[in-house]
């Protein structure tokens, strides 16, 4: 990008999907190819993408894919040729974790640093840029000041090879910082850094502390609420972020259009009051609703660490969607109830879905068959898909909430918006041939004539209006009309059909000319010689899971590298995960809330935690230099019996005797 462009880029998890996200004003878009996704349940064909790649170049949109698992060995070799193929079919650049990718024969395509690699630190991400990587996710963790520092790391936004930086915006959160999360792996063998996450983190656990006391009760102690910087992007702007990423590659459709469609309003109002910026495709986008993040899932929202840490990032009493509050239910009968409104003019629908929490704090589901207004305002009958007697503390004076709004389903289901780009259109003739010419906001135009003879028409005001109207007539085109200007030796006659033929023969014209005009993100040439890595060893926690990753790292100096955590060579209690979430500090435990407490400061310590959900037990560790926790645990003897049948060998620190690696 341009060092004053702006990147909306959001997730798809098909063609259709990301052709949508585009319309809906997406810059830019990540999709999941056919393997080494990330994401085990969001693959798409090379066929797929090159649809999506094909329209989103009529925009100037850029098409990147995920290839971002850690790779075995013989995985190398086909994520070459996935490269290759992906490469052939127009992609703009492949996001990537596996350093051993750097190693191998990978087409011209420019590559972006996945959330994975972990960046948070000046030294990492100046290592990642200068080691060709032309676009950096930063850890969702970061705050202000720390973007800012890594932003000035990097050096000018106008130097030759300066990485941008990308920051999440919107979506879940991952508890553990990206890539450092093994809980997975050692309890079910699935890996979250090969795109099988179990996730862990949602379940609800008793938390203990160090005397064998319960703390918290069946709580979702790691789950944390869904990231929404909506309120900070003028901040992240001014901090050094310029690609604003959504999460959700496993998203629906409707979640795509209208989170996008919610950050397009607000980056668009940004570029308005602050013109030294721009957008990095063309177009503008229109929609056909409000778009509002409420109305789609989430375990409500947090802007997470960007504005310091603070206490209310988890969601700790359900990992599901607790809705909008919408009213409270004043009456319970046999197959019905009566639902009186927040405010009067709320509508309700039949298959809206409704909720509320029993007395346990357990939230439970209630989805409406019917729904009746009553003459009384704000009351409503609703008649639930399941029987009364089976939904827990129902009773009059329950507060609920609705997590389904079946007529906002029903508006995005349907079309939604447009993206069109504006065109100057001019008309003009030599008195035997008519010329029309399209020149678009970008600079771009294209031409077509018509000949004739042409008679001159008798009603001159007339004819000038018919030709600005047949002109003006762009239809199911991409484009949309700024301008008409006419410049003509008479007032022509034109018949309707010739002119709708020169119309469109010029829209193709301006058509291919953009497409000619399209060109591919440069590569970034790594400094020559290597630099060194920012540091000369690295435990399992670098995710080194095939040779040629191991011989980046060496190249860059680093001495001593041991294997990926799924080589197995772990098999004591380690950390398999690390966050910058703390319970401790969620519960009001941590030694530096009690800090100036009278009686208090002193006789709190960070001692251990143990989490407990069933038969799996986890340790929490508190490291209160760098604020941050680590869960503790061991890979289950199941899931080493079970990898022995295709055992995996990786040497991990220097050439023994024999010269072997």
């Amino acid at each position: 990008m341009l060092p004053h462009h702006l990147e909306l880029l959001a997730p798809a998890r098909d063609a259709d999907i990301g052709i949508e996200a585009i319309i809906h004003g997406a810059d830019a878009v990540y999709i999941g190819g056919p393997s080494f996704g990330a994401r085990a349940a969001a693959d798409n064909t090379v066929q797929d993408i090159a649809r999506l790649v094909k329209y989103a170049h009529r925009f100037d949109s850029r098409i990147f894919v995920t290839l971002n698992t850690i790779l075995r060995d013989d995985e190398l070799e086909p994520a070459r040729k996935l490269a290759w193929q992906l490469y052939d079919a127009g992609v703009d650049a492949l996001i990537i974790q596996d350093m051993g990718l750097l190693e191998i024969d990978l087409p011209p395509i420019q590559l972006h640093a996945s959330t994975q690699t972990d960046i948070r630190t000046p030294e990492k991400a100046r290592f990642m840029q200068d080691c060709g990587l032309s676009q950096i996710v930063l850890a969702r963790e970061l705050t202000l000041a720390q973007i800012a520092a890594i932003d000035a790391a990097l050096g000018p936004r106008d130097a030759a090879g300066r990485a941008a930086l990308e920051f999440f915006i919107h979506g879940a959160l991952c508890v553990a910082y990206s890539g450092l999360c093994y809980i997975s792996h050692a309890h079910t063998g699935r890996s979250a850094n090969r795109g099988d996450c179990s996730q862990a983190c949602r379940l609800p656990y008793e938390v203990k502390d160090a005397q064998g006391r319960i703390v918290a009760h069946d709580k979702h102690v790691l789950s944390m609420k869904d990231n929404n910087q909506s309120d900070n992007l003028n901040a992240l702007i001014d901090a050094g972020i310029r690609s604003f990423k959504i999460e959700g590659r496993y998203k629906d459709m409707a979640y795509v259009k209208n989170i996008t469609a919610h950050y397009r309003l607000l980056l668009d109002q940004i570029l308005e009051e602050r013109p030294e910026l721009a957008r990095s495709s063309s177009g503008h986008s229109t929609f056909s609703f409000t778009p509002d993040p409420n109305q789609n899932f989430n375990r409500e929202f947090t802007d997470y660490f960007v504005q310091g840490r603070k206490e209310d990032i988890g969601a700790f009493d359900t990992p599901k969607n607790p809705g909008q509050p919408i009213g409270w239910i004043s009456k319970v009968g046999a197959d019905h109830l009566e639902l009186t409104t927040d405010q009067p003019d709320t509508q309700l629908n039949n298959g809206d879905g409704l909720c509320y929490y029993d007395l346990q704090k357990t939230l439970v589901g209630l989805q409406i068959n019917r729904a009746e207004a009553t003459v009384q305002p704000g009351v409503w009958k609703l008649w639930p898909k399941d029987p009364l007697s089976g939904f827990k503390d129902l009773r009059a004076g329950v507060q609920v909430n609705r997590n389904r709004d079946m007529q906002w389903t029903r508006t995005l289901d349907k079309k939604s918006a447009e993206r069109l780009i504006g065109v100057y259109i001019g008309l003009n003739d030599d008195g035997q041939t008519l010329r029309l010419e399209l020149s678009d906001e970008d600079g771009h135009s294209g031409s077509a004539t018509l000949e004739g003879p042409f008679q001159v028409a008798n009603d001159t005001t007339q004819a000038a209006t018919k030709l600005r109207d047949g002109l003006q007539r762009l239809g199911e085109t991409i484009f949309k009309p700024i301008a008409v200007q006419l410049e003509l030796t008479q007032p022509w006659f034109v018949p309707a059909s010739q002119l709708n033929a020169l119309r469109r023969a010029a829209v193709e014209a301006l058509e291919t000319t953009r497409a000619a005009a399209w060109s591919r993100l440069p590569r970034a040439t790594p400094v020559s010689p290597p630099v060194p890595y920012p540091e000369d060893s690295l435990s399992y926690l670098a995710n080194v899971f095939n040779q040629h990753a191991r011989d980046f790292y060496a190249k860059h100096g680093v001495k001593v590298i041991d294997a990926a955590y799924e080589s197995h060579e772990e098999d004591g209690e380690v950390s398999l995960m690390i966050t910058k979430h703390c319970v401790r500090f969620s519960l009001n435990l941590c030694p530096k809330q009690a800090k100036g407490v009278t009686g208090v400061q002193g006789t709190v310590r960070a001692e251990p935690l143990q989490l407990i959900n069933g038969k799996e037990k986890l340790t929490l560790r508190f490291d209160c230099k760098p604020c941050e926790m680590h869960v503790m645990g061991k890979i289950k003897p199941s899931v080493l019996k079970a990898a022995s049948a295709s055992p995996l060998r990786f040497y991990k620190t220097r050439p023994d005797a024999k010269g072997a690696h």
